[in-house]
């Protein structure tokens, strides 16, 4: 039987190196809309993460005709009411520059005492007619003082995981993916759906 295809909506490599990383299925190919250049960028303009999560599942599923994995996270500071949110990664601007954002969120929080924060992560699966599933992941952690790190993206530099002395940029990839909202997501849909996925079904059973 021929390995079905599982298309990554993103085309952040960094991203998709994490969910390569963590969801593997045998006879399962993985591909991204890296893979099809053609299709249109989805417009993530959903009031939460699972709304952004299940319009780019549901879109690349249609648009390709195969199974679709998507995701949607984002970083909720306590003293901020929430924010950023959805809006993690145009938080310091449209063009979405990490460095930005982290800059930008260390100088809002720079007379804070509660540093408290969560990260989380929404993961959807979408069948090639559209129809959707979805998961949650949640990490809870702290803001650092300052940006500490080299590994990760976004604002992996400046969030101290609970639990931990050390910033996700700071742990090795593996540490990370074991504690880290994404990680939880992921292995969560692997439980949920792999051996549906591994079956080859057409469409949800």
């Amino acid at each position: 039987m021929n390995d079905m295809k599982l298309v990554i909506a993103t085309r952040n490599r960094q991203k998709l190196n994490e969910i390569t990383a963590i969801f593997q299925l045998p006879q399962l190919e993985i591909v991204s809309a890296f893979d099809y250049p053609d299709l249109p960028d989805v417009v993530e303009d959903g009031d939460t993460f699972e709304e952004n999560a299940v319009k780019k599942a549901r879109v690349l599923a249609l648009a390709t005709g195969c199974w679709a994995l998507a995701d949607d996270s984002g970083l909720e500071v306590d003293a901020l009411g929430g924010a950023p949110g959805v809006y993690s990664a145009r938080f310091a601007g449209e063009e979405k520059d990490d460095r930005a954002n982290n800059t930008q969120l260390l100088s809002k929080l720079q007379d804070q005492d509660n540093r408290g924060a969560r990260f989380r992560c929404v993961v959807a699966l979408a069948s090639p007619s559209g129809e959707t599933r979805r998961v949650e992941g949640r990490c809870e952690g702290t803001i650092a003082e300052s940006e500490r790190g080299d590994g990760g993206f976004g604002y992996d530099p400046v969030f101290i995981p609970e639990g931990h002395t050390q910033t996700f940029a700071e742990l090795e990839p593996a540490e990370k993916h074991a504690v880290s909202h994404r990680g939880k997501a992921l292995r969560a849909a692997h439980e949920k759906w792999g051996d549906m996925l591994a079956s080859h079904p057409a469409e949800w059973p």
